[in-house]
């Protein structure tokens, strides 16, 4: 990999013969009419594509079949996941660390989507997990105050642990709450090594940008290293990381891999994910100041009906004589993709696909379907989080070794 692009330049892709600036950073993603170019996304990043193979290899070695989101490429990119199949293979251990920056009461679909990965990971490797929950990064960039914030954090926690996750594989902690010690020390490690030049170049930062948009990179960046959690791997400073994320949070970890040798640890290993879109489609995004644009954990069964047959933008014809004659464009139809997330049986989801597509199957049944996935999966989650007590809350973030680690 070029060190050009493992350092990473600010995130403009411009598409060749449309004069369209697609942009993807941890705060912005606008990509205009045709949506993200996840191709140039790639070429820009520097990343590598998740092929058959590797996924062929992660069902060998964990014996069980890939999650849909590995199977059907929506999990599709990757920095050195070889490297951490080759140490699994070897009988060596890991630990995923991903995270949620709480800046709403309640999650959408699309924030379940990593949580719901990485739920497979930790049963499918049988190993221990840590989540960060960057409650100083939301005061920073919103609106917010530290209180609030905090208050948000600990709320979003319990729709996570509502995901199903195993209190004694995992570390669930607040930056507010968490960071000092070695934490800390590894900040100020990460922050020594990153000049002014190369954090505007990498995360586009601007001179009205306040310092404290400048100081934060290196909070999210030092998960990625075991000697900032002694309590969990305290002489184990080479154990590797693999952190499951949507691809626009590449640029953070672009700047860890670039300093993690230089201070003496293991670059962490990514898989990255393809944005979730919003029920409008692809060119416009999911916004928590519009209740519409996304399916919500909190909703009833009858606003997700309202939402899906009132807003999921749809692929099918004008009318229903010309969509038996044409079919629908299945590329752009938002139930289409949705189902692709959440429909667990690949048999019915291609048969849905191709029905739909040659126009035997309307709208309004592919809607229905999407309607009763999601009415049933957002009840099991409505069930699951109101199981969740606070002091289940604060047995995830409690600062303890975790009994069955590796188990």
């Amino acid at each position: 990999m070029a060190a050009a692009a493992e350092q990473g330049v600010a995130e403009a892709v411009r598409k060749e013969g449309e004069g369209e600036e697609q942009v993807v950073n941890p705060w912005e993603v606008s990509a205009g009419k045709g949506g993200v170019d996840y191709d140039k996304l790639v070429d820009q990043f520097g990343c590598q594509r998740i092929d058959a193979a590797l996924v062929d290899r992660v069902a060998r070695l964990t014996d069980r079949p890939p999650h849909c989101f590995l199977r059907r490429g929506l999990f599709f990119a990757h920095r050195d996941l070889n490297d951490i199949l080759d140490l699994y293979e070897k009988g060596e251990k890991f630990y995923l660390y991903t995270g949620r920056g709480p800046s709403s009461e309640a999650l959408h679909l699309g924030h379940l989507v990593p949580f719901m990965f990485t739920k497979y990971l930790q049963e499918a490797f049988k190993v221990p997990l840590v989540i960060q929950l960057t409650d100083d990064e939301k005061f920073l960039w919103k609106n917010l105050t530290i209180e609030e914030t905090k208050r948000l954090a600990r709320e979003n926690a319990k729709d996570i642990i509502a995901c199903g996750f195993d209190v004694e594989r995992t570390f669930i902690f607040s930056d507010f709450s968490f960071v000092g010690g070695t934490f800390y020390e590894n900040m100020l490690r990460v922050a020594k090594c990153v000049t002014l030049n190369k954090a505007v170049g990498i995360f586009g930062f601007s001179p009205e940008d306040h310092i404290g948009k400048y100081s934060f990179p290196p909070v999210q960046a030092v998960p990625s290293f075991p000697s900032s959690f002694p309590h969990l791997f305290a002489g184990n400073d080479q154990l590797r990381c693999l952190i499951p994320c949507a691809i626009d949070q590449d640029p953070y970890f672009r700047m860890t891999r670039d300093v993690a040798p230089r201070i003496g640890y293991q670059k962490p290993s990514l898989i990255e994910s393809r944005f979730f879109p919003a029920l409008q489609g692809e060119n416009t995004k999911m916004s928590a100041s519009d209740a519409n644009s996304a399916i919500y954990v909190t909703d009833s069964a009858k606003e997700i009906k309202t939402k899906v047959n009132k807003y999921a933008f749809s692929g099918g014809q004008d009318s229903i004589e010309l969509h038996r004659k044409l079919g629908a464009n299945i590329d752009v139809d938002v139930p289409i993709k949705y189902l692709n997330f959440f429909l667990e049986d690949d048999d019915e989801l291609e048969h849905i696909k191709k029905e739909y597509k040659e126009g035997r199957m309307l709208t309004g049944e592919v809607k229905q379907r999407l309607i009763s996935v999601l009415s049933e999966m957002v009840a099991r989650h409505q069930r699951a989080r109101a199981q969740v007590t606070e002091e289940m809350v604060d047995a995830f973030m409690a600062v303890r070794p975790l009994p069955n680690m590796f188990g």
